[in-house]
């Protein structure tokens, strides 16, 4: 199925798997990548020698095009954005909008350059700076997210730039592949749908919680880090939202040690970026804290399988998912589903009036 997503980076299939933390590493990425649709690497929960390290497991892996994900306020964005360059990868993909200037610097590079927005004077702005296509989520998304739906968020972004629009939150099979052609995006992104496959490295015991997961399991809360977070309610997410402001700064505090010592990031990096994302934004230091450290409590669930001391980031389609397959079994799947739904559509077509 070409769209101008598929001719843009040169995938098979229009359909991308997004960067998750802790999830989204060199083995789900490569087999994604050789499924013909286009898997991006996490690299904000990773050093800048893990990141250049799995830019080159997965490029010995597969000869296909793949992203790297990043976040445009973090303070070593532009070292990253050099590694991307560097290592030769297609697509540069980004959690917030980047300046203007790291855009230039990927474009001038010849990488693809696609924000991650949730509203649409975001799309607006990136699309004015120069980026090649937005992936747009709407609110039944995992991880941080808006309020906004993404059938109505998908079709005001798409009237409002002329880059391909991909739709993110809520995709999960070939039927929403097809809704979302139909509102005029260019392909569909899915998180949860590939952290659910056999080839992604979470836990076992993890996957059998969002697989027992219904609708009403997943929630929206600020009590992670301040903004609103989808994911699975726990206990942990039911506590949180009980703490206190101190118990919530000695937790914080505890969490963001911890990430410290993993990352190797100093005290000065991470208050600093605390600062950048606490501007223009109602934070306390406690929440400042929590989303420096969040990473901290999505590793607990997606690496060490300790679902009662972590958090898990998940889409609202972790309640309609049912099974583990492969990722080359679900794009398989997603695409058979899309052409056998679209077939079915055609048939649709309005009867021509008798003469």
């Amino acid at each position: 199925m070409e769209t101008a997503l598929t001719r843009l980076v040169g995938v098979r299939h229009p359909i991308v798997q997004t960067g998750m933390g802790w999830v989204a590493g060199p083995r789900l990425v490569t087999a994604t990548a050789e499924a013909g649709a286009l898997g991006i690497l996490a690299s904000a929960t990773m050093t800048l020698d893990e990141l250049r390290a799995a830019v080159r497991k997965v490029k010995s892996r597969t000869d296909a095009p793949f992203g790297v994900n990043l976040r445009a306020d973090a303070g070593d964005a532009r070292e990253r954005v050099r590694i991307i360059v560097e290592e030769g990868v297609r697509v540069a993909s980004f959690a917030l909008a980047p300046s203007r200037e790291l855009i230039a610097t990927l474009k001038d590079a010849g990488v693809v350059v696609v924000p991650s927005v949730g509203a649409r004077r975001h799309a607006e702005k990136v699309a004015a700076w120069g980026a090649d296509a937005v992936i747009v989520q709407g609110g039944e998304g995992g991880g941080h997210t808006g309020e906004v739906a993404t059938t109505v968020l998908l079709p005001q972004v798409v009237d409002a730039v002329d880059i391909p629009v991909v739709a993110a939150g809520g995709f999960h099979d070939g039927r929403g592949l097809v809704a979302a052609l139909a509102y005029g995006a260019a392909g569909i992104a899915m998180g949860t749908r590939f952290l659910l496959t056999s080839d992604s490295p979470v836990p076992d015991a993890v996957k059998a919680r969002y697989l027992a997961a219904g609708v009403s399991d997943v929630t929206v809360t600020r009590a992670v880090d301040g903004l609103p977070h989808r994911m699975l309610r726990t206990e942990l997410v039911a506590s949180l939202e009980r703490s206190g402001r101190i118990r919530s700064l000695a937790s914080a505090v505890r969490h963001a040690a911890a990430f410290r010592a993993l990352s190797g990031t100093s005290w000065a990096r991470l208050v600093a970026d605390g600062r950048a994302l606490r501007h223009g934004k109602d934070l306390t230091w406690s929440q400042v804290l929590l989303a420096a450290n969040t990473p901290m409590l999505l590793r607990a669930s997606m690496v060490e399988g300790r679902v009662e001391a972590g958090v898990m980031a998940s889409g609202q389609v972790a309640g309609v998912i049912s099974d583990l397959p492969s990722v080359g079994e679900l794009v398989g799947r997603v695409m058979a589903e899309a052409e056998t739904t679209a077939s079915r559509l055609g048939g649709l077509a309005p009867t021509p009036p008798l003469p």
